[in-house]
This record gives C-alpha cells, structure tokens and sequence, in this order.
C-alpha cells in the first residue's frame, strides 16, 4: 500500500509538472499568430494543459537565435522563419535536423510527410504555410485607371504616390528587374552578374526618394490604411486580413507575387521538448485550420481538401489562396537557394545603397 501511494504521488506530480510547462514560440505577431493561436496553439493547450507563449520576433529571429547560443542561453523552443534563412541557419548547425516521417504525422490520406509536404523539406525546416508577399494599393488613392502589375508600383507619374517597401533586398531585387523588362525567367541568371546587380539598384533609385521602408508585416496594412502610401508590399495574409476583418479600402495586385515558404526551425537541443507539438501542429487538419483564418495556403498536398470558409466572415478562402490558379499566373517563386548563397554579400550591398 505504501509503494502504490508513493507512486500515485510520484504521478500526481509529474501530471503537474507536465500542466506547468510551457513552451516559447517565436513568430510574426498580428493577425499571423492569430492564426496560430486558434488552429494549433489553443488546441494543444487544451490538449495536453502546455502553456504556449507567443513571442513575436521572427522579423529578427536568425539574429536573435544566433545572440542566444552565442550567449549559451537559448530560452527559444521553436522558432517561424522563411525557408532561405532556416538554410542559413542549418548550414550553421544552430537548428535540429528533422526525420520528416519519424517526428510528423502521416497525412490525413496516409501519405508519408516525406511526400505530403509541397515542397521546402531541407533537412532541419518544417513547412507550415506557403504565403505570398504582394503588392496592394488604397482603393481610394486613385480616381481613375488602378494599378495592376508590377510596372504599375515602379510608375510613379502614371500612379503617383509614397511606395512602402520592405527593408532588405530580397523580392526588391527581383521585381526591380522584372519592372525594367527583365523575363522572369532570366531573373536569378541576370542576379547572378554585376551588371545584373547594379541594373536592379538603378531602378530602385526611381522611386528610391519615395520609399518609406518597412521591417514587420503589420506595418504595410496600416501604412496604406493610413493613406500614409498609396502603395505597398506586404504579405498577402495580413492584406486580406486587413480587407475583409477590418474592412480597409485595400485591393490586392497579384502579378508578380513573390512566393515562398514559410515554418519552424527547432534551436538545438529543443527537439524532444517540441516534439510531440511538431507533430499534433502540423498535421493535415491543423494546416488547413490555419487556413480559416488567414489567407496562406497550407504546405501540405492533403491539407487543401480540408480548406474551407473564413471562420469569422463564412467567405471561401480559395480565391484568396496565393496558390489559386488564377493569383498564381505570374508567380515569382522565390529561389531559396540563391539567397542562402548569396543573401549576406546583396544584403550589403543593399545597405550601403541605402546609405547613399
């Protein structure tokens, strides 16, 4: 009786043990974390009593993950970044390495997480969404013709106006030269030269003097709702979140949509603590949950059969998917592996542009 008493005590604490602990989530913020909240955070709270704490710093996440191991206080769990820079972050042996078909859950049609997934699977990333960064103007900003492409964002006397740009030179780059004729097919062959790099820049400086940067996703929302712009770039989730939840007189310009992937990346030493998240979060259903709130497509292929309508408005999500047919036409999809390569070198270069 005294052993059967110790143990049901032993178990009774390590139950509380187990409600105690929390889990430290770094991501976007916003409407983004939102998203998280409802379809996976809340729901393995319920689960299983884990707090989760969101931290809203993946704007600066590889940074602040690098300064916390260097310091040797890593107090991250997991960590949402883009799919270049959680290749930066392996090839620096910062993150875990993933087992896709060991640690993640088949897919709701039994497929292997090895095959489920879109694409994005470098060894130490696991996908979540794929998302879009967009152009999109204030409806009431122009009285007549709108703008509709890319060139349309670099014309300032046909669509006058502040543009608002994100604030490193990825996707600026590229729209840079498709802007000035470049086929979007040369795009990261012509990146790859001088005379490639030093052509992107000579266009940004056309509408350089017009250019109020941002650095997080809910800053081009409210610039354009603000009417502190006429146009911006943004992500395309927190434009329709802006849309359809607030109501803001925003239309979004699909041509040239720079896509990508985005999701965790696991701190060294983090993987058995979040491993049994990984799993419930990322499975088919709770992708496609997401996908009710915001508009990112889930990366998983047996997710899309399970999107259905925005949870709060009851309107289909799929014509609001960058991945839909007709958003998808003129896609740039970001080339991942030239910015691994050669992000630091155009990043200081960009800065020192902006210097001048």
């Amino acid at each position: 009786m005294k052993k059967y008493i110790l143990t049901a005590a032993f178990a009774v604490a390590l139950t509380g043990a187990a409600q105690a602990e929390s889990l430290n989530i770094v991501s976007w913020g916003g409407a983004y974390t939102v998203s998280q909240d409802e379809a996976y955070h809340k729901p393995w709270t319920k689960k299983t009593g884990v707090k989760i704490n969101n931290i809203d710093k993946s704007n600066n996440g590889p940074a602040g993950l690098r300064a916390q191991v260097a310091a040797g206080n890593v107090t991250w769990d997991l960590v949402d970044v883009i799919e270049y820079a959680s290749a930066q972050l392996c090839d620096e042996g910062l993150v875990e390495k993933i087992d896709y078909d060991k640690i993640l859950a088949k897919g709701v049609d039994g497929s292997k997480p090895s095959k489920d997934f879109i694409g994005g699977l470098n060894g130490c990333f696991i996908p979540t969404i794929v998302y879009s960064t967009v152009f999109a103007y204030n409806t009431k900003a122009f009285s007549g013709k709108k703008p509709s492409s890319v060139k349309d964002f670099f014309n300032l006397k046909k669509f006058p106006g502040r543009r608002a740009l994100e604030k490193r030179p990825n996707n600026n780059l590229e729209w840079a030269l498709l802007a000035d004729g470049v086929a979007q097919d040369d795009v990261y062959d012509m990146l790859e030269t001088e005379a490639g790099v030093k052509r992107a820049f000579r266009k940004l400086d056309t509408i350089k003097s017009s250019i109020v940067w941002w650095s997080a996703g809910a800053q081009p929302p409210q610039l354009l709702a603000d009417k502190e712009v006429s146009m911006a770039t943004g992500y395309n989730g927190r434009f329709f979140a802006a849309q359809v939840n607030e109501k803001q007189p925003i239309n979004i310009i699909w041509d040239a949509q720079a896509f990508e992937y985005d999701g965790w990346v696991v701190p060294k030493g983090k993987l058995n603590k979040v491993k049994d998240y990984l799993h419930f979060a990322t499975d088919s259903q709770r992708l496609a949950d997401q996908a009710g709130w915001i508009s990112y497509g889930p990366a998983r292929k047996s997710s899309a059969a399970l999107v259905g309508k925005h949870v709060k408005t009851g309107i289909s999500m799929s014509e609001h998917m960058p991945t839909s047919p007709e958003n998808f036409k003129t896609a740039l999809v970001i080339n991942a592996e030239f910015w691994t390569d050669n992000g630091q070198t155009l990043t200081e270069r960009f800065n020192a542009w902006l210097a001048k």
